[in-house]
């Protein structure tokens, strides 16, 4: 692994995980001394890292990117855009053996019970759910947006049960051979995620300001 790719992937997962808080200015020479990184690498993650949406621009120096209600709703709407394509593009194709996959993923991730691993099997089983349309640009698609997504639903501080849920009566519809329906309870499942997000960074603003967290 390349030094570039090294600080890259660990400031990413700082980022996601908020160990950064969203608005907190960084510098080139903190990543360097931070990752045992020379000038040049940490300058190229860094710019990576600003291409994904991960960081901005302030000044001479940098800072994470705010995290933004009416942008969250955006990318929220291009999410179920992506992923009901996706499955209208699976008709037709979808096997045993990818239904049973997508159980597995659901019992495991129930057997663990932790917020943070429920979280990562829910993107987990969204990318096996889009992945069934055989289309990789889809699927990379969405790995994208669920990435930019991740900071916001770590603000949140609800359960994840009801989401839970709505994933069974899902995969329930699809083993029934029952697109139409699968495709509107996807819909209304990203829809009810999207509004339960922007209402808890809606009403959380103080205590999350609070916290150093930057909303714009």
């Amino acid at each position: 692994m390349s030094q570039q790719t090294e600080v890259e992937n660990r400031l990413r997962e700082m980022i996601l995980n908020l160990d950064i808080s969203p608005g907190e200015r960084i510098t080139e020479r903190w990543a360097e001394a931070a990752f045992g990184a020379s000038r040049t690498p940490v300058r190229a993650a860094f710019i990576r890292l600003t291409n994904e949406g991960l960081l901005r621009r302030e000044g001479r120096g940098w800072m994470t990117a705010p995290v933004e209600p009416e942008e969250i709703r955006q990318l929220f709407d291009y999410r179920e855009a992506l992923e009901v394509s996706a499955l209208r593009m699976a008709e037709g194709k979808i096997t045993n053996e990818q239904l049973q996959s997508l159980a597995v993923i659901l019992e495991t991730a129930k057997n663990h019970g932790s917020k943070e691993e429920m979280s990562r099997a829910g993107t987990e089983f969204h990318l096996a759910l889009a992945n069934l349309a055989g289309n990789k640009f889809l699927t990379e698609s969405l790995k994208d947006v669920l990435q930019q997504l991740s900071r916001a639903r770590w603000l949140d501080s609800g359960s994840e049960q009801p989401a839970w849920e709505e994933h069974h009566v899902l995969v329930n519809a699809l083993k029934k051979d029952d697109i139409e329906t699968a495709c509107s309870l996807l819909s209304t499942h990203i829809r009810s995620s999207r509004e339960r997000t922007i209402d808890a960074l809606t009403l959380n603003q103080r205590t999350l300001r609070a916290r150093g967290i930057k909303l714009a």
